[in-house]
């Protein structure tokens, strides 16, 4: 950039961009002291200005660019003439790509998910701790919803141990800048779409945060919010228009600023008030997090082309984009189709915290439901739900494992299931190992069942050490606890294993198992689903493909029971051989099977 010492032009964003895209339209935001008065120049070969567009406020300055297939990377000079006939050059550079737009292949149902709170999980560079120049200075441990450290070198440091796990996609929540007063730890509050936040490191570590993860076979999963900025972001001093965040005219006097209904079921439902559909997609979530209007044209195109660049930028293998039923839903399957035709092999995961599979379904792409999401995974919080309450409760008529089986049976009404993603719990639900009252054998079930199900699995960082939050169910600060062996004063390594409880290395080892099993499972990854209805407290369920046949038996009994095997001669394993994939045990399936106390067993056997 070459910027004279009058310089105007503060920000140009994107801040550089690509040849070789489906879509050759590229809008640049401009901002400056009054940047709008200028007349903007270009002269490179395969490169146009269509468009120039003033905003409400003089300091911005919209540039819609035709980038032609003529155009080769490069830099090239935005010539900004002002009325006075003065000049300023800014130099912008188009790159080339760095691999083609099928070689972004997105996280399907054959990975794993591993999810980090970042600030929690390990500090590897104590030197970023601190940043005298943002809201909030320091960390304070002590304090749950406080900064405590963790950053991206630390997520680094541990990758080994995220591969050796089992693990296959990496997905960890907002690292951009939070220049927030409080609660900046989350992420979740952006105040430049653009930036690093530096407590967790450097746009250069983010790459190579990529790189290495990629270098193991890890796909690297960004957490985008399209819905929200944190009031603290930069523009919110001098906001482009007059509908550039939704209630900006109250924002602006000072006036009380109407909160989200939460009424997500007015995306489509079909007697919906226009009333309560615009609180659910305009009012904020909270006074801190403005919601931003994805219906103003420059807004959405503003969106768009961000995550495009950090696609671009990190070579991501997918993103989950948050609260995905809140923003405007026109725009987001705009959104969603924008990213899937650029690339097509990617993968988008949306947050639709419902408990209904009909809401759930509503969103993935495929359904014929008058709305093309674009959209192909979402996740299942419906199952979630039903998994936690079938293990808690007694068995009896529709209880206990039957919730389970019910809750499964649902899977008609999507496009795809093993597209859509499951998991104990997540960043803003107790651990599962409290939502399960620190039941071990429970929690087994719990995880056992939805790795073998036809779904995209995620974990939470240390549920296999069995973290808990029971002191304060639902508390956000205390379920981001820090993971032990992060901090240099941790009393216990969970990475090392020096420390833990013995039932915490028994959880580990057990979920490390089926996870390296699952990583190479055609049974698992592709195979036909069968379970049959829980009988005696037991609940079986099977995945069956050409050469391999997987079978789950979940057993509440108390007492070893033995299981009479003539039900289930339909899954073929009459005189097989089977190994138990958690003790390595050899048992025969013929007329019965002895099964121990209450707890998960797992079978394979190689179908020659």
């Amino acid at each position: 950039m070459s910027l004279n010492a009058f310089s105007q032009v503060e920000k140009v964003e994107p801040p550089n961009w690509w040849v070789g895209f489906e879509d050759s339209s590229l809008q640049l935001m401009v901002y400056g002291d009054n940047i709008g008065k200028a007349t903007p120049a270009i002269d490179y070969n395969g490169v146009s200005i269509e468009k120039v567009s003033k905003a409400d406020s003089p300091n911005y300055l919209f540039i819609d660019l035709k980038i032609s297939k003529e155009a080769k990377p490069g830099n090239f000079d935005l010539i900004f003439e002002m009325p006075d006939g003065s000049k300023e050059t800014y130099d912008y550079e188009l790159e080339a790509r760095s691999k083609p737009a099928e070689d972004y292949v997105g996280f399907d149902n054959s990975d794993a998910i591993y999810l980090i709170t970042p600030d929690r999980f390990a500090n590897g560079d104590s030197s970023n701790d601190t940043d005298e120049s943002l809201n909030e200075k320091s960390i304070d441990r002590n304090d749950d919803y406080a900064r405590h450290g963790g950053d991206i070198r630390g997520i680094i440091d541990h990758l080994d141990y995220i591969d050796e796990m089992g693990f296959t996609a990496l997905w960890s929540s907002p690292l951009l800048i939070n220049d927030m007063k409080s609660g900046s730890y989350h992420g979740y509050a952006m105040t430049d779409f653009y930036k690093v936040d530096p407590r967790f490191g450097t746009l250069e570590e983010y790459k190579e945060l990529a790189e290495k993860a990629e270098e193991r076979g890890i796909k690297l999963i960004m957490d985008q919010v399209a819905n929200h900025a944190g009031v603290e972001h930069w523009w919110m001093e001098d906001l482009p228009f007059s509908d550039w965040v939704n209630y900006q005219e109250q924002y602006e006097n000072g006036e009380k600023i109407p909160h989200s209904n939460h009424q997500r079921t007015a995306n489509m439902d079909l007697y919906a008030s226009k009333v309560d559909k615009n609180r659910l997609s305009q009012g904020w979530f909270v006074d801190t997090m403005p919601d931003l209007n994805q219906r103003n044209p420059y807004m959405a195109k503003y969106l768009i082309q961000n995550n495009i660049w950090w696609i671009e930028t990190l070579g991501l293998g997918g993103i989950r984009q948050d609260t995905y039923p809140y923003p405007d839903k026109a725009f987001m399957s705009d959104w969603a189709g924008a990213i899937m035709t650029e690339y097509p092999n990617f993968n988008i995961v949306g947050e639709e915290w419902s408990n209904n599979p009909l809401l759930i379904r509503y969103w993935q792409d495929g359904v014929d439901n008058g709305y093309d999401s674009n959209l192909r995974s979402t996740m299942d919080f419906a199952m979630q739900s039903k998994i936690v309450e079938g293990l808690n409760e007694a068995e009896g008529w529709e209880k206990g494992l039957h919730q389970l089986y019910a809750g499964l049976s649902n899977d008609f009404v999507y496009a795809s299931p093993e597209n859509i993603m499951i998991f104990p719990d997540n960043h803003d639900m107790s651990r599962i190992f409290t939502q399960l009252k620190e039941d071990i054998p429970n929690t087994k079930m719990a995880l056992s069942y939805l790795l073998v199900l036809p779904r995209i699995p995620q974990i939470y960082y240390g549920t296999e050490i069995l973290m808990e939050n029971t002191a304060k169910p639902g508390d956000h600060g205390l379920i981001r606890t820090e993971f032990p062996g992060g901090w240099e004063d941790s009393e216990a390594n969970a990475f090392t294993r020096e420390g833990l409880s013995e039932d915490q290395k028994d959880m580990q080892s057990f979920l490390k198992t089926i996870l390296n099993y699952r990583k190479n499972s055609d049974a698992i990854q592709n195979g036909k689903t069968i379970h049959f209805a829980p009988e005696n407290q037991v609940y079986l369920i099977s995945r069956i493909s050409e050469n391999e046949k997987v079978v789950l038996i979940l057993n509440k009994n108390e007492k070893s029971i033995e299981l009479d095997l003539e039900r289930f001669q339909e899954l073929g394993l009459e005189g097989s051989s089977m190994k138990n994939l958690i003790s390595g045990e050899k048992i025969q399936w013929d007329d019965s099977l002895q099964i121990p106390e209450r707890g998960p067993y797992l079978f394979s056997t190689k179908i020659n």
